[in-house]
């Protein structure tokens, strides 16, 4: 998996009928598909009874790739708290090291999805793996190169060394073949021995390469002195050092002397007896169509470059790299194919066209995590805004806002999604309240979830339509506690008074309320609307009778009425509730408030006189009521005589 060829990602879309069409409605995460029966050239017919949902990013269901999704959230947020008042020279530190943290990321995720394909028995899901494994060892490729390019910014000398790690770091196939040779019996005398020797010098592992033919020299004392010649050109090639105190034009000349050496080596046929020392003399003094001979062991054009670089231009600048790049992919490819997807991407990166480079990636790789995360990093390190001020801040936030809606059709990503939102100015906040409708409330520990999100964003309007559907739901399932929690929640007075009469329906059929707790401790939220502040007032009647505060539980019963918060239709209730206090040995009721129940009494008699006088006879419930009157006209009157008697007495 040393080269990986990157295509872009085509969604089967289903084949329709011949005359019939095809017909498609966009959802949050794809489109629907469909066959119609609309007429096409005189062809009738119904169309098919199913219906294909093609999705515009399957990775994001994908059980490995999430810890992708979950690992670069993580390093996303960090990336956005660094000041944008620090120094350039000093923010540099911190966009590398973010860098290689969205790599090893990746490399995680590749080495998981690798073993994954071949634990599996599946061959299907075999392959997926394997096809998810290469698009991100592609993908890591490209990363890597773009910060060696563009977040590192290595000059001349520290450049070839940057680049020297990233063709190692990429081309593992070798390693394994190394392990196989030095692991066997007789290492020196392995069919693959000179094939890693030779990829060891390609890849400027040099001590790699002189313990090999250390081994070698060993089995063949007679060309010893050899082997201790090239042992000692290997020993003497510079490689600049950025960290120490020699110039690179003292580097320069001191790789010229050595290369000079080299090459009388080569002109006086120091190795003419031993064709695979000689080859490694002729890669050392950079010879061309030697290294192009080794195509199966270079494996790919951009390892044929680096390796024609170290031994040709060590000290190459940035700004020469794209003409070497050029030469080199025409050199190593067949001029007759078109180039793929990555080597077009690679070749775009070292031509230093990084918007050509965003924008392939976007055709070729097949979500937008990689664009996203790349690009957000690159206009933190300013460097998308080399045409346009505004064109990098927006392109960022186009493929932010793009990825993010991908999270959004999952399950449970959705949460890492809103972090993006939140991190794009101009319109992260429409597209959050856009998508947040979308999510589907399925269970109450969701909804709470969206509702915390909402109000910390101060977006009213989703919160009441959040609580809203909640509240309806639960109304339906008959859970009038919840409902009325939350249309609380959303500050809707009209439901909350429908929640409130159904409460005081449930307690005229059973006697009883339900969710006590939740309506003991309304407090201010019973002043929503009228009828929730009845339905405290009346359970906090109950409270005070309960616990024999007589007194002001009559307080409470008479100002419900009077104050006319109570609904008429609940007055009958509330003056069978003041019958137990009207039968006290105490007098509760003063001889002012027994006054005031009967002239309620009076009032609610007289409508009800009023509505029954059109029926032919008095029903069951109309004699029932009939009673109630009478037994409540009794307890008022004598609860009047005591408590004129009583009041007068005080007087006396």
């Amino acid at each position: 998996m040393e080269e990986v060829d990157v295509e872009p990602t085509v969604t089967g879309i289903p084949a329709v009928s011949d005359g019939k069409h095809l017909g498609f409605a966009w959802g949050p995460g794809g489109i629907l598909a469909y066959e119609t029966s609309y007429p096409s050239s005189g062809v009738t017919g119904s169309g098919s009874s199913f219906i294909h949902e093609v999705r515009k990013d399957e990775d994001i269901y994908s059980p490995i790739l999430r810890k992708l999704f979950n690992e670069s959230h993580h390093i996303f947020v960090g990336l956005q708290t660094i000041k944008e008042d620090l120094p350039s020279k000093n923010k540099k530190p911190q966009f590398v090291s973010i860098s290689k943290n969205y790599r090893s990321v990746i490399r995680a995720c590749i080495e998981e999805l690798q073993q994954a394909a071949v634990s599996t028995r599946v061959a299907d899901v075999a392959t997926q793996y394997g096809n998810q494994a290469s698009i991100l060892l592609a993908t890591e490729l490209i990363w890597n190169l773009c910060e060696v390019l563009f977040i590192d910014a290595a000059s001349a000398g520290s450049l070839l060394l940057h680049l020297l790690d990233w063709v190692r770091l990429h081309k593992v196939v070798m390693d394994e073949k190394a392990r196989e040779v030095l692991q066997s019996e007789s290492p020196a005398e392995h069919s693959d021995f000179w094939d890693v020797v030779v990829s060891h010098v390609l890849q400027g592992r040099l001590e790699e390469a002189r313990d090999m033919l250390g081994r070698r020299a060993k089995l063949q004392p007679a060309a010893r002195n050899m082997f201790k010649l090239m042992d000692t050109l290997l020993s003497k090639m510079p490689f600049y050092n950025p960290s120490g105190t020699q110039t690179l034009t003292e580097f320069d000349v001191k790789w010229r002397h050595w290369h000079e050496e080299v090459d009388r080596c080569l002109q006086d046929n120091s190795f003419a007896s031993n064709q695979h020392l000689e080859l490694i003399c002729k890669i050392l003094v950079g010879d061309e169509d030697t290294m192009l001979e080794q195509k199966g062991l270079l494996g790919s054009w951009y390892h044929f470059l680096v390796a024609r670089l170290l031994f040709c231009h060590p000290t190459v600048k940035p700004t020469e790299l794209h003409f070497y790049a050029q030469s080199c992919m025409t050199m190593f490819l067949d001029p007759r194919s078109d180039p793929d997807p990555l080597n077009s991407i690679l070749l775009a990166a070292f031509e230093f066209d990084i918007h050509q480079v965003i924008k392939d990636c976007s055709i070729a790789l097949n979500n937008w995590w990689f664009v996203a995360h790349l690009t957000d990093l690159l206009d933190h390190c300013k460097l998308l805004q080399s045409h346009n001020l505004h064109f990098g801040s927006n392109l960022r936030e186009f493929l932010l806002l793009e990825y993010a809606s991908g999270l959004f059709t999952h399950h449970s990503l959705w949460q890492l999604a809103v972090d993006y939102f939140d991190h794009c100015p101009e319109f992260g906040r429409v597209y959050l309240e856009l998508q947040i409708e979308h999510i589907p409330l399925d269970t109450e520990r969701k909804a709470l979830k969206v509702l915390r999100i909402c109000e910390k964003r101060q977006m009213s309007e989703q919160v009441r339509s959040t609580c809203k559907i909640m509240a309806m739901r639960a109304l339906r399932n008959n859970r009038l506690g919840s409902a009325l929690s939350w249309s609380i929640r959303a500050k809707d007075a009209a439901f909350a008074t429908l929640i409130s009469e159904r409460f005081l329906q449930d307690y005229c059929a059973r006697g009883t309320f339900s969710d006590l707790d939740l309506i003991d401790n309304l407090g201010p939220a019973m002043l929503l609307s009228d009828r929730l502040t009845f339905l405290g007032k009346y359970r906090e009647f109950h409270r005070l009778y309960g616990e024999k505060r007589f007194s002001e539980a009559a307080k409470l019963l008479l100002s419900l009425m009077t104050a006319k918060i109570a609904p008429r239709s609940f007055w009958m209730t509330l003056l069978t509730d003041a019958l137990p206090l009207l039968e006290q040995k105490e007098v509760i009721f003063s001889a002012d408030q027994t006054y005031e129940l009967m002239f309620c009494l009076e009032e609610l008699t007289s409508s009800l006189n009023t509505t029954a006088g059109g029926t032919d006879g008095p029903t069951q419930d109309e004699d029932i009521e009939v009673t109630k009157v009478e037994l409540l006209r009794l307890a008022l009157a004598r609860n009047l005589a005591m408590a004129i008697v009583k009041e007068g007495t005080v007087e006396a």
